[in-house]
């Protein structure tokens, strides 16, 4: 019951509460596990004759106070933070099943969101999807929260309505020459597999 109600809810309320909005962006950032302070925190390497190595920070502060402070970088866990970004502009709002999900009124091609091969370790986009401006916390296929923003939106980009001219649908593993199969079939035409297949 809860399943059915949640989808449904999903499905015909995200167009109205979305739409050419700016929302809030919370997830789970990559994870990068146990890193020293030249990659966590950008310090400059020491001198190729260091004594003890030179990825690291040369002093680490002064006699007093007798403690480290905690502006001084130290080496420790990088990624796997809580974060929260906050005005990410919807784009488009797609719906399941929608063959035309990547057209435009400048862009008459039928053509779905997925690119050619799909996208990079996640596959093909079979259910509703959201895309926004910029980009969002963490790795392919974890779990995000989105919501409305908190603020009053006062300025002309927060207020604009979108009105995009082209969806790029090439492909992102190799060149990307070709917007959809027919275009490729219709440039490279009938190929070695295609006739033994025929046949």
């Amino acid at each position: 019951w809860c399943s059915d109600v949640c989808s449904s809810y999903l499905s015909s309320g995200i167009n109205a509460e979305y739409g050419d909005e700016m929302i809030d962006v919370i997830g789970v950032t990559r994870g990068h596990g146990y890193n020293g302070v030249t990659y966590r925190w950008g310090t400059k390497k020491l001198p190729r004759k260091t004594h003890k190595g030179l990825r690291k920070v040369a002093c680490i502060g002064a006699w007093h106070p007798s403690r480290v402070c905690f502006s001084v970088p130290r080496a420790g866990q990088y990624g796997y933070h809580h974060r929260t970004e906050v005005n990410k502009k919807v784009y488009r709002i797609g719906t399941k099943g929608d063959a035309k999900s990547a057209s435009t009124p400048f862009d008459l091609t039928d053509k779905a969101i997925t690119p050619m091969g799909g996208f990079h370790h996640y596959g093909k986009i079979n259910e509703d999807f959201l895309m926004l401006k910029g980009c969002v916390m963490g790795p392919r296929k974890r779990l995000i929260t989105l919501r409305k923003s908190l603020l009053v939106h006062t300025k002309r980009v927060a207020l604009e309505k979108i009105n995009l001219k082209f969806i790029d649908t090439a492909s992102k593993w190799g060149h990307g020459r070709f917007q959809t199969d027919g275009e490729k079939r219709a440039f490279q035409g009938l190929l070695k597999k295609d006739r033994e297949a025929m046949e």
